[in-house]
């Protein structure tokens, strides 16, 4: 059994995400159309900003779901902690820093839809 290291699993993941596949290119009921382009995710803009937009909100669940993993790891140290300072303060420190990503993220999210594309309305941010 081969081991693998992190940085060359997470290289992997990111290349199976993001590689543009022949096969669905070359199936003519998945193509897209000219401004964008078949992977594994979908049709994806070649458009900078389009790009970013359509992975804003699986980015924003990613937050979400290594938040919730953090808080359970953080709940599980501080159950199995024994009475150990140390030990609960670091469960602790994993809820608090877990919670406040997720409210930067939640905020940052906030900050570009109502302030950045509805009120000073920049071009190529609105829906």
């Amino acid at each position: 059994m081969k081991i693998v290291s992190a940085r060359q699993w997470i290289q992997k993941l990111s290349y199976s995400l993001f590689f543009v596949d022949v096969a669905y290119a070359a199936d003519p009921a998945s193509s897209c159309d000219s401004s964008a382009v078949m992977t594994q995710l979908g049709c994806l803009p070649k458009d900078p900003v389009l790009f970013v937009s359509s992975f804003y909100g699986i980015g924003l669940s990613m937050v979400g779901g290594v938040a919730l993993l953090f808080i359970i790891i953080g709940g599980y140290t501080i159950l199995t902690s024994r009475g150990n300072p140390s030990q609960i303060n670091a469960g602790k420190s994993y809820i608090f820093y877990s919670i406040a990503g997720l409210i930067l993220a939640i905020f940052g999210y906030l900050f570009i839809e109502i302030f950045l594309v509805d009120l000073l309305h920049i071009p190529g941010l609105g829906h």
